[in-house]
């Protein structure tokens, strides 16, 4: 019996003291890649070009923008459409709509003097959406989007969206400091901070293929989903779809980084694959480059979602914890210390409203920190621009 408890203390020893830490050469290498991102608009709508670089898996940043390089659209026809410079990454020109007898592609030059040329592509016209619509579960709303291409000649489509809602912040914040007389005064409508919009864009990759379909139909092919307590539902919701036709080329790379973004994890997922894009060095055809450059026009189309489809009794389910506390004068239980932190800078705290028990004279304030009572920390007063 002795032998036996040993042994165990032993192994415990040594699966708990022995162990040591794995970091393979691929998370601290120096190589740092180009990522190009984007589509090249044939139509009316503008084109966006966006230049990154690769980032190791140690950094302490995930974004790492390649601003200062020359980007133009070319033809194998002789024409050139140079986008212009955001200085954050993005290249960007108003509607190119360029002749449907053409084949396009992207000339990058970075400001170390690199040069990038995707493969010349041919026009791939996109069919319109059909419409959005939404499905309830016993948990949220599950938003899709149908299509179909008449001619039989998409096959292959890919989305991206944007989104945009209206939130309030938990309290509503009724006084405010006026920055002139440094003391709290009642809070103008203008300068509400209860009601904001908030809003994101589309992050997985959303495909769908209908190669192997008699018809060229795509039925209730999924967006998003939105659990019922989300603030998001709250009020109106609003869903921003861009649909993009893609070649069989296009979107076989875009299927593989699915799977080697979205599908990774455990021994059933699929396995990591090399991702062969159409972007290539033009001094050094090994260097990997990442991303796909297609020609096609954009079609959009929007859809809102009203409050009422979500079930009676739901509690909304805001982001942290709130509490307020109060403030008073002295005289009446606090001190000018206490009152004082609602008006000295950094500013940390709002007042949310009066404490006035005999109708004539303020003796304190409620009050709760910044992110329970200015919603312009989560959100914008102004709208998107796509909300109209």
């Amino acid at each position: 019996m002795l032998k036996q408890r040993l042994f165990y203390f032993i192994l415990i020893l040594t699966l708990t003291c022995c162990k040591k830490p794995y970091n393979p050469p691929v998370i601290a290498s120096s190589a740092s890649y180009l990522v190009v991102e984007g589509v090249i608009n044939s139509g009316s709508d503008s084109t966006t070009i966006k230049l990154s670089k690769t980032v190791n898996l140690n950094a302490q940043t995930t974004v790492n923008p390649l601003p200062g390089a020359t980007v133009v659209v070319e033809s194998d026809q002789d024409g050139r459409w140079p986008l212009m410079d955001d200085n954050n990454g993005s290249y960007t020109s108003p509607g190119l709509n360029l002749p449907a007898t053409g084949n396009y592609r992207i000339h990058i030059t970075t400001s170390g003097g690199s040069q990038y040329v995707s493969d010349y592509q041919p026009i791939k016209a996109t069919p319109p959406i059909d419409s959005i619509g939404y499905t309830l579960n016993g948990n949220g709303v599950n938003l899709y989007v149908n299509a179909h291409d008449p001619a039989n000649n998409t096959h292959y489509y890919r989305w991206e969206y944007n989104e945009a809602w209206i939130f309030h912040a938990k309290y509503d914040s009724q006084y405010m400091l006026d920055p002139v007389t440094q003391t709290i005064v009642y809070r103008p409508t203008s300068s509400q901070v209860y009601f904001c919009y908030g809003n994101d864009a589309s992050s997985n990759l959303l495909l769908t293929s209908t190669a192997k379909l008699s018809r060229d139909v795509v039925y209730q092919s999924p967006l998003t989903t939105i659990p019922f307590n989300s603030e998001k539902l709250e009020f109106n919701y609003l869903i921003y779809v861009k649909q993009y036709a893609l070649t069989a080329d296009a979107y076989n790379f875009y299927l593989n980084m699915q799977k080697n973004t979205e599908q990774l994890g455990s021994i059933f997922d699929a396995q990591p694959s090399d991702l062969q894009g159409n972007i290539h060095n033009m001094a050094n055809a090994a260097e990997p480059v990442v991303g796909w450059i297609s020609v096609t026009n954009v079609q959009i189309k929007k859809a809102f979602v009203a409050s009422q489809v979500v079930p009676a009794g739901t509690v909304t389910t805001y982001p942290g914890e709130c509490s307020a506390d109060t403030a008073l004068y002295v005289g009446h239980g606090g001190g000018n210390d206490v009152l004082n932190d609602l008006i000295d800078p950094p500013l940390t705290d709002l007042p949310i409203s009066d404490i006035n028990p005999t109708g004539t004279k303020i003796i304190g304030y409620t009050y709760s920190d910044l992110t329970c009572t200015d919603c312009t920390l989560r959100g914008k007063i102004a709208p998107p621009w796509f909300w109209k």
